[in-house]
């Protein structure tokens, strides 16, 4: 009996051994530790990759800063004539009349109406009114300096700031604007026309203000368009 037991534990064991090497071998299973160490071990990018991002981003950050630019700009830039409009006309006023206080500096400001505009509109249209703001605009560039300012604070309405004059330079300055652009001759339609200009003048000093200043010119220029229309 105990020889029969004994082969019949023989044979069990035997095909259990079997069993156990016919049955596939499972690869053992990477701890979440290893896989995470071998994810920050990762290589790093291509040196040449980063450099064409970094290049990307600056030509990207350079054309935001243009575009930018170009907005700004156009916010003070009259659209038709290409000067200043009324706002930028103004923020470089501000900055004058702080620079004259700061260094006991002068100047003055020349605001100019351009006269029987509204008439020349009503009879050719206003692309005629735009040929004579046009040629107005290129008088007044003519005669300031490249350290002046022209601005156009509204329909035929323009300003100059004009640095280190005296008020004796800026009534001849004044009068010579008014005579050159008094001499400009249009043809419209087969008809000759003129418009001319009144201009008024207000003096930057040390205790001047932009806004107060501004105002003298423009009350000064309806004085003098009045004396205009008498003396014709």
């Amino acid at each position: 009996m105990k020889k029969k037991t004994k082969a019949r534990a023989s044979k069990k064991a035997s095909k259990t051994a079997s069993k156990r090497k016919a049955a596939p071998q499972r690869a053992p299973s990477k701890p979440a530790a290893a896989l995470k160490l071998a994810a920050a071990h990762k290589p790093p990018a291509a040196p040449n990759d980063a450099k064409t991002a970094i290049r990307k981003l600056r030509a990207q950050l350079a054309q935001a800063q243009a575009r930018i630019g170009q907005l700004e700009a156009s916010a003070d830039t009259d659209f038709l004539l290409g000067i200043l409009n009324r706002r930028g006309f103004e923020r470089e006023l501000h900055r004058a009349v702080a620079y004259i206080k700061r260094y006991h500096a002068s100047g003055a400001i020349i605001v100019l109406d351009v006269d029987r505009l509204k008439p020349i509109n009503d009879a050719f249209g206003h692309a005629a009114g735009d040929e004579v703001l046009k040629a107005v605009v290129a008088v007044l560039l003519r005669h300031v300096r490249a350290s002046d300012v022209i601005g156009r604070l509204g329909g035929d309405e323009f300003a100059l700031l004009l640095w280190n004059l005296s008020e004796t330079d800026a009534r001849a300055k004044a009068a010579s604007l008014e005579q050159t652009i008094d001499a400009l001759g249009f043809v419209f339609n087969g008809r000759s026309v003129s418009a001319g200009a009144s201009a008024g003048i207000a003096v930057l000093g040390p205790h001047a203000e932009a806004g107060r200043a501004l105002e003298q010119a423009d009350s000064a220029m309806y004085v003098r368009k009045a004396q205009r229309r008498h003396e014709t």
